[in-house]
């Protein structure tokens, strides 16, 4: 189970070989900051990159927002200098690591295992959470076994471009339609994202989707997050500023959503108080499965 409630709408991405953008993403409107060490860090940039996640964290004024480290996959030689230089210096304030190309149960419990080396080591009694990041073929076929790897994992996250990639599927740009979208009798990316939402739903778990290139395609980008929502996800994954505010807006209720969400479980919780044995709202019988339907809409709009 996830360690605390987050609403993530929009979770930022920011190189952390750019101590520049660290700043104006530490002070933007996303919901989450995640400095990245792994495909946005040049490999001869990546032990000062670490340097200046340690500083930023340090300190930058994150408000409440979560502070997400992404490391390098566990199947490079990266992986442990970040979890070790990061964490044994600012662990405490390392809100969520997220791990990229998860691949099974054990990339999570190796994690698991390192972070709680070391705050038992610094004596720390803060508890990092895991976010893991379903992008390659395995990593698809064991989303129900990563989903219920740790008691840290908080989030279970799509990364488009990578999967593309480990299931030789044609992809002009990530997370953006194209002529192989076009003629797929379907949405390609509908299994595993369905997959993901399913798995994070059974385990208590956020989902987000992963970013879309085009950030200056702001149609685009729009019906991505919208097709996100429809499947289920809590949010999307940003590469640039100007996607928080639509992310933030289409993965919120909308006032008509709430007016109506709360004007059924008015009218079911009247015909309970009355005694009655039914209940409508709108001309339609409420059933369990609508008043479930309506919480979860209420929950979402706090």
């Amino acid at each position: 189970m996830p360690l605390q409630p987050r609403r993530v709408r929009s979770m930022l991405f920011v190189p952390a070989s750019r101590p520049d953008m660290i700043a104006k993403a530490a002070a933007s409107a996303a919901d989450a900051v995640c400095l990245d060490l792994e495909d946005s860090v040049a490999v001869s940039e990546k032990a000062a990159a670490r340097r200046n996640v340690v500083v930023a964290l340090q300190q930058l004024d994150f408000q409440t927002r979560p502070r997400i480290v992404r490391i390098n996959g566990i199947d490079t030689e990266f992986a442990y200098r970040d979890l070790v230089d990061v964490c044994e210096a600012v662990g405490d304030r390392v809100d969520l690591v997220m791990i990229p190309k998860v691949s099974a149960a054990r990339d999570v419990q190796f994690v698991d295992t390192l972070l709680s080396q070391i705050a038992g080591a610094r004596q720390r009694v803060v508890e990092t959470g895991i976010e893991a990041q379903i992008e390659t073929a395995a990593g698809f076929l064991n989303i129900r076994e990563i989903a219920s790897s740790s008691p840290r994992i908080d989030a279970l996250i799509f990364g488009p471009g990578d999967y593309a990639a480990s299931m030789h599927m044609p992809l002009a740009a990530i997370g953006e339609r194209d002529q192989h979208d076009a003629l797929y009798p379907g949405h390609r990316w509908h299994a595993v994202m369905h997959t993901i939402v399913a798995a994070a739903r059974a385990h208590g778990l956020r989902c987000l989707d992963g970013p879309y290139a085009g950030f200056r395609d702001a149609e685009g980008f729009e019906r991505a997050c919208r097709v996100a929502r429809a499947l289920g996800f809590d949010g999307k994954q940003c590469i640039h500023p100007s996607q928080l505010e639509s992310a933030n807006a289409i993965f919120s209720p909308s006032p008509a959503e709430i007016a109506s969400a709360r004007a059924l479980v008015d009218a079911y919780e009247t015909a309970t108080t009355q005694g009655r044995g039914a209940a409508t709202h709108d001309g339609r019988m409420i059933d369990a499965a609508n008043l479930r339907m309506a919480r979860t809409i209420l929950e979402g709009s706090g």
